[in-house]
């Protein structure tokens, strides 16, 4: 019965526990272009109001997509453009732009 239990509970969080997938650069860089005209070819903005996308950390850049998509985080803009973006596509623009040199930590 010990048995049965461990194994129903550790399948039961194996289940539970969300997916990382870390997304395709290539992807991410060809669907890069419609974010280009505000955030930089490379996600570093030459705009003070755009944000540099460029060195973000990847987790960071997913979740800021996916609350402007729910509508956590508002703005017009960026909660038109996320509207169509599927999770596959927010994994790749993340993992595209968290590979770019851009911000950098000072120590």
């Amino acid at each position: 019965m010990k048995t049965t239990l461990l194994i129903f509970t550790t399948a039961v969080l194996v289940v539970s526990l969300p997916v990382y997938a870390s997304g395709d650069y290539e992807a991410g860089k060809a669907k890069s272009t419609t974010c280009a005209a505000c955030h930089g070819a490379d996600g570093n903005s030459t705009v003070p109001s755009f944000p540099k996308l460029a060195g973000q950390h990847r987790d960071y850049i997913l979740q800021a997509l996916h609350e402007y998509k729910i509508g956590v985080r508002k703005n017009p803009i960026m909660g038109g453009q996320v509207q169509a973006l599927s999770d596959t596509d927010m994994q790749d623009l993340a993992t595209y732009f968290s590979g770019q040199k851009g911000l950098a930590l000072k120590y």
